[in-house]
This record gives structure tokens, sequence and C-alpha cells, in this order.
């Protein structure tokens, strides 16, 4: 919980929605599709910075139905917990009733997604949906890249979800890749930006920070 004795500043989003997919995954080569097999939202209360509701469905893979054991160990999605489960499809109608009991489709809610990097938003369901020929509602053409949040904050450049932490001094919780454990550590994330002053803006509109570069492992 936000502390009682720190002031957050006001966001001009009412709710942020916290996404992190897992999908199908091999060690040599991705296979063709990519298909989205975790699908997790945390939606948070901009006010205070706290989760009030959330959103967590596995999707059935159709083009490769079999998970690799690659993708199992990176994960920790076993097969049960796809066989038998909604295709990407259904599991799009599933999250927009949710959208509505949750009050976040109507014309004056101001929400927004939250991830970290771009690829959830930009390259996975987006691609997905064009090979299967869904039509994706608007709402998911714009999102907060929490990566150029904590650039912003912090003045540098992060790797990915686990450097953002130790940035922050937050200890990781939960395991590593799974969809869910990594929204309650985005959410953990958001909550530390929050407290020192952030406010957050889709990344689109990210002013430009003066970034140490961070090299990346080989």
């Amino acid at each position: 919980m936000a502390s009682p004795l720190v002031k957050l500043p006001n966001q001009i989003f009412d709710y942020f929605l916290v996404l992190d997919f897992e999908a199908t995954c091999d060690k040599a080569v991705a296979p063709v599709p990519q298909e989205i097999i975790e699908f997790p939202v945390i939606k948070i209360d901009a006010r205070t910075m706290e989760p009030t509701a959330s959103f967590h469905e596995y999707v059935l893979p159709t083009v490769h139905p079999q998970l690799s054991p690659f993708c199992t160990n990176l994960t920790g999605i076993i097969q049960d917990m796809v066989d038998n489960q909604p295709p990407l499809e259904e599991v799009l109608k599933l999250f927009h009733s949710w959208m509505e009991k949750e009050v976040l489709n109507q014309p004056n809610a101001r929400f927004i997604f939250v991830t970290c990097g771009d690829w959830d938003l930009a390259k996975m369901l987006p691609g997905q949906a064009q090979h299967f020929g869904i039509e994706l509602p608007s709402y998911f053409q714009q999102w907060i890249n929490v990566k150029d949040s904590f650039s912003e904050t912090i003045g540098r450049s992060p790797r990915g979800l686990q450097s953002i932490l130790a940035g922050l001094g937050i200890q990781h919780t939960g395991r590593a890749h799974s969809g869910i454990d990594d929204c309650k550590n985005i959410v953990n994330i958001m909550r530390s930006l929050a407290e020192r002053g952030h406010v957050f803006h889709p990344s689109d509109q990210v002013k430009e920070p003066n970034l140490v570069k961070v090299n990346k492992r080989k």
C-alpha cells in the first residue's frame, strides 16, 4: 500500500489496467504464429495506486496446441492449464464483459493499459488478431510502457522488469515470466514511481529524459 505520509500526484487517468501476456514459445525458433496463453489484467485506482479488480484467463493455442517444454519451463504454464480453455477470440469477449462490469466502457471512463515494453500491445495481440481475422476494440491502441515511465523519472534506460525493480529497490515477488505475477510487480513499480511524483502519460507522449544508457547483457 502507498505510504499515508506520501501525497500522490493527480493522474490524467482514473484507472490503470496493468497487462502482461505470456505466449507460446520455443528455445530455438518461436512458433509462427505466436499465440497468447495467459491473459492477466490488474485494475488500479489512480487516486490510491492500489488494485481494485483483476481479470485472469488462460488461453487455448489453436495452431500449436501443444506447449513446448521450453515454454512450460519459462512460464510455469503446463499443458493442463491451457487444455479446454477458450481460444483468444472467446477470451477477448470475456474481457470485454469484464470491462463492462467494471464500468470501463463508458464514454467518460478515463483508463489506459500499462505494460513493461511495447511487445504485448504493439506486436503480440495485433499480430495474432490479424492472423485469425479478429477485430480488436480501439481501447487496445494506446498504452503506457512502464520502461518509459522509469526512464523519465529515474533518468536511465532499464533493460527490463528485473532491472526496474532493482533500480527502485523493490523486491521481486512471485515467479518470473508468470503473467499475473509480472502484473503484480508492475503494480508495485507504478506505486513507487507515483510516490516519487511521477504522472503517467501514454508512451507516445512521454517526454524524452536525459538517459544514461545501460549496456545490454550479451
